[in-house]
């Protein structure tokens, strides 16, 4: 009988440490982040950075554009890199 509960105790163990988790909701921050880009949740580095590239040669301050507009790209595509 003890054998069996110490199984039992290691089973659930091992169950409770590779369960799957549930991917934590994305933050305020990210959710903007993504919305300054205009990419999804699944969009993976390759393409925020290519995303993020083609925003910053439209608002570029050497092309016309803002240096505000820039700094937010700059800092969302910051933020989602270190995710």
């Amino acid at each position: 009988m003890a054998k069996v509960l110490i199984v039992a105790a290691v089973l659930v163990g091992l169950w409770l440490a590779f369960r799957p988790r549930p991917k934590p909701a994305l933050s305020r921050d990210e959710v903007e982040a993504r919305a300054v880009l205009g990419v999804d949740a699944r969009a993976d580095a390759a393409a925020i950075r290519a995303a993020h590239r083609r925003l910053v040669s439209a608002v570029h301050p050497d092309k016309g554009g803002s240096a505000e507009l820039t700094r937010r790209i700059n800092a969302a595509r910051d933020l989602l890199l270190r995710r």
